[in-house]
């Protein structure tokens, strides 16, 4: 990690370059000393995951540069891709120098569970981590019905300690942050959590046939019943913002060691 400049920070999200989370994190990155560049998807990419989508003309994705409000002076691109992509762009050349951490969001909406997978939120901080930078992802647990006045300074209050924990770790490491919508004075204690089993959310599909054609329905419905105890999604419900460190997708030895094929096949 250097020492003798500023560390830069590249922040990103999959609401879209014209999210006022990723203005309110920018604004948190700043004040808290970094030399910041924004780089986010030109539309909205919420659900894409580690995707590295991006609209090609031949070799070529189109980037334009913008002007965020309140944030003068702050490099700011849309990019025609996914945000994974995005990362991955900044360390293969696009950008100079290469920041030292990736900060993702603030999400519209928690990114809890096994279901972060599909989070492009994630998959950017994720992507991160296989460059070798610290990563952060960060989630407002907004209701599915999005609020008028979101509490980003819910989130912006804990970002300075949380930036403290993910700059002591060791390189690679990636961090999820999730924090309840409730004003600070209401807000728990940060809490370390596991993932649960899926998350606060799943999605019905319903096929339906019509004349338009055949479509698939999606309906988004809170899990019913009390979330497992001591998991991000039991935490958050509870009133607590919660810190996660995740892992990507990583190996596990000894499928055919000791004739376990042939177990596994009898």
């Amino acid at each position: 990690m250097a020492s003798s400049r500023r560390l830069r920070a590249l922040i990103t999200n999959d609401d879209g370059i014209d999210s006022p989370g990723l203005r309110a994190l920018a604004t948190g990155a700043r004040d808290a000393g970094f030399d910041v560049v924004v780089a986010a998807p030109h539309v909205d990419a919420s659900g894409v995951g580690g995707s590295v989508l991006a609209v090609r003309d031949g070799r070529r994705v189109r980037v334009h540069r913008r002007e965020l409000p309140d944030l003068p002076g702050i490099p700011a691109f849309a990019v025609e891709g996914h945000p994974a992509f995005i990362v991955h762009s900044a360390g293969r050349g696009w950008l100079d120098p290469e920041p030292d951490v990736v900060l993702s969001g603030i999400n519209i909406g928690a990114n809890l569970g096994h279901a972060v997978l599909h989070s492009g939120t994630i998959g950017a901080a994720l992507a991160a981590g296989l460059h070798g930078w610290r990563g952060l992802a960060v989630s407002l647990g907004t209701p599915l019905i999005e609020p008028e006045r979101p509490h980003w300074d819910a989130a912006l209050k804990l970002l300075p300690d949380v930036l403290d924990v993910l700059l002591g770790a060791p390189d690679s490491t990636v961090l999820s942050l999730n924090v309840p919508d409730l004003p600070v004075a209401e807000l728990g204690e940060l809490r370390e959590a596991r993932l649960a089993d899926w998350g606060s959310v799943r999605v019905r599909v319903d096929h339906v046939s019509g004349e338009d054609g055949d479509l698939l329905h999606t309906h988004e419905a809170e899990l019913a019943g009390e979330p497992e105890p001591d998991t991000d999604t039991a935490l958050l419900a509870a009133g607590h913002p919660t810190l996660t460190e995740l892992q990507t997708v990583t190996d596990r030895p000894g499928l055919l060691a000791d004739g376990a094929l042939r177990r596994r096949a009898s």
